[in-house]
């Protein structure tokens, strides 16, 4: 309890500061634009590194002192290890200092509901009502034929297809206020933080999820991962996923996706999907 009231105290004198925890390895193609994006909507970052072998950590590096103020390295044992990564944000979130926390991937740009300007304001406004969770409505951007390649442009500014994923509601709530309770992200797979009390804003965030930038990122970043056989066996995770690397590609029709002019234009919420609209055809699969 001392520990908030302090907090609290210095919340009044510098204001609220909230921290994005990102885990990441070899998203070099993502990593600066997501950096930047939270910089300039006064989040602040802890960055956790996977054992990359690309520049991510170089990115990570290059902004220390304009957003980023820690990184921190998990070794890689030869897998996707997603509980260790969720367990070790949920250790940073007790350690860390801050008064909110967001469970972020280097995927996503995130946004506030209008009329707020930023991230950070909005968060102050819930944190002002009473409220100490905020879900994200998230759209998934995708490349809508095989030509097209996303890799090394603004791929936020550039993409314009996407859908409304919703298979469950309130699946994505990402951001959190921090208090005595311990937070769990693992039960859900870090799609959902869960704790005692939580009482949910009404209003709801955005997510932009830019899975894949071509269909050759898209099979890279999923069929060509190696994932925990215990997360496969045990909590059903990556089943799926884990099968991609048998089959061929099939990105979306582009009648079923939508599209947007410009990023100033609303995100449509109508027919939400309830499944990925992206698949890996794994027809031989028994």
């Amino acid at each position: 309890m001392l520990g908030n009231f302090l907090l609290k105290c210095k919340e009044e004198l510098v204001g609220l500061r909230v921290v994005a925890i990102l885990a990441v390895r070899n998203e070099g193609l993502y990593l600066r634009r997501c950096l930047e994006h939270l910089y300039q909507q006064g989040i602040e970052t802890c960055v956790i590194d996977n054992d990359s072998t690309d520049d991510t950590l170089s990115i990570a590096q290059s902004f220390i002192g304009r957003g980023v103020f820690r990184i921190e390295k998990m070794p890689y044992e030869g897998f996707f290890d997603w509980t260790s990564l969720l367990n070790f944000k949920e250790n940073l979130a007790q350690e860390i200092e801050a008064n909110w926390f967001i469970n972020h991937d280097a995927d996503e740009i995130r946004e506030a509901p209008k009329p707020f300007l930023t991230l950070k304001d909005a968060i102050k406004a819930a944190d002002r009502a009473g409220y100490n969770a905020i879900n994200f409505d998230e759209f998934v951007f995708v490349p809508s034929s095989n030509f097209d390649k996303y890799e090394g442009t603004d791929y936020v500014e550039k993409m314009r297809h996407y859908y409304f994923f919703e298979p469950t509601p309130l699946r994505r709530i990402n951001a959190w206020k921090k208090s005595d309770c311990l937070i769990d992200l693992t039960s859900t797979g870090g799609h959902s933080v869960e704790f005692d009390g939580r009482n949910l804003f009404p209003q709801t965030f955005t997510l932009r999820h830019y899975i894949g930038l071509s269909a050759d990122h898209l099979t890279a970043k999923y069929a060509e991962r190696i994932y925990s056989e215990t997360e496969i066996r045990e909590k059903g995770w990556h089943k799926n996923r884990s099968l991609w690397k048998y089959g061929k590609l099939s990105l979306p029709k582009i009648q079923d996706l939508k599209t947007i002019s410009s990023q100033s234009i609303e995100l449509d919420k109508s027919s939400p999907s309830m499944q990925h609209l992206f698949r890996f055809d794994s027809e031989d699969i028994e």
